[in-house]
């Protein structure tokens, strides 16, 4: 298993960047999908749209690519010589990650009131909610480049 790691490291390394880049596009999205539609009256032909557009955002692109970053990412910690035993910035990065795939849960269920007609957030509620994946983001790579621990 060592070795098929150690040879795949570069594929797997590409797919995990492709496939994180893919689900925080829509990380950034779909919140900014909520604002505007936090603003459609229910029911309307718009807000019917953006309940299209949210559903197949998650269904088809962030809830694929937020699995394969995960696949990815876990082989690549499991690749010899990547990690190091007890790396602090690791575990402080699969913190962030954690609390991103959590943050896509939330998103989920936001978008199940929405689909319902039972939001109960406003828009600025969903403008502030935004700036979450920017900052888990930044820790992650700052954690990843810099290794500050």
């Amino acid at each position: 298993m060592t070795e098929l790691l150690q040879s795949a490291y570069l594929a797997l390394k590409a797919l995990h960047v492709i496939a994180v880049i893919a689900w925080m596009a829509g990380l950034f999205y779909l919140p900014r999908l909520f604002v505007y539609h936090s603003r459609a009256a229910a029911g309307s032909e718009m807000a019917e749209t953006f309940k299209v557009m949210e559903a197949k955002l998650l269904r088809i692109i962030m809830t694929p690519a937020m699995i394969v970053a995960w696949i990815c990412g876990l082989l690549l910690a499991a690749t010899p010589g990547v990690v190091a035993g007890g790396a602090t910035w690791f575990w402080v990065k699969l913190a962030a990650v954690l609390a991103l795939s959590l943050f896509h849960f939330h998103l989920a269920g936001w978008r199940k009131a929405f689909a319902a007609d039972d939001n109960r957030h406003t828009e600025k509620f969903f403008r502030q909610v935004n700036e979450v994946p920017t900052v888990l983001m930044i820790i992650i790579v700052v954690m990843v480049v810099v290794r500050p621990f």
